[in-house]
């Protein structure tokens, strides 16, 4: 295990591979997550939901352009969901420590617990107050945010990248 962990090489295919999937699936689970939190604790729509990220971009208009500011919310979302995965794959192909964290027991639980508040933090603590120009807004649902990205965000990336790492490099096994 700690052979292969420290002599770990790049391959740009596999770093595509962790890429993509992560990023899909962190775009979904998240997704989810989150509009079914706005839509059956806060009584708000998914529409709503992605509009309110729409509006960190272009204000509060976002709230009264529909299906477009709605779509743009969405791909914002994604993007901020391939941004984090290609993070933390870039983190993983360089950093043998965090390899030999998530090659031991419950590994990609112990990684997602610190990388998937870490996200929530940098994002509610520096990226939208730096977009609205105001400081956040600390509150119940901010702390929901906090513990939710836990499972729904961290989770979905450490675990999918692991996941594919692991079948490529047992492929390569094979071979």
């Amino acid at each position: 295990m700690s052979t292969e962990v420290a002599r770990y090489t790049f391959d740009s295919r596999e770093a595509w591979l962790r890429f993509v999937c992560a990023g899909l699936v962190t775009a979904i689970i998240d997704g989810l997550f989150s509009s079914i939190l706005n839509v059956a604790a806060y009584g708000s729509t998914v529409s709503r939901l992605f509009q309110g990220v729409a509006s960190t971009l272009v204000g509060s208009l976002a709230f009264e352009g529909g299906a477009r500011t709605t779509a743009l919310g969405m791909m914002m979302h994604c993007g901020v969901a391939f941004f984090w995965s290609a993070i933390f794959v870039f983190v993983v192909m360089r950093l043998a420590w965090v390899r030999r964290v998530l090659a031991s027991g419950y590994g990609s639980v112990k990684v997602a617990s610190v990388y998937g508040p870490f996200i929530w933090l940098v994002m509610s603590l520096v990226v939208i107050p730096l977009l609205l120009h105001r400081p956040p807004a600390i509150s119940i649902r901010w702390w929901v945010q906090l513990l939710g990205h836990f499972p729904f965000v961290g989770l979905p990336i450490v675990a999918s990248a692991n996941w594919v790492g692991s079948r490529v490099r047992t492929r390569q096994r094979d071979e």
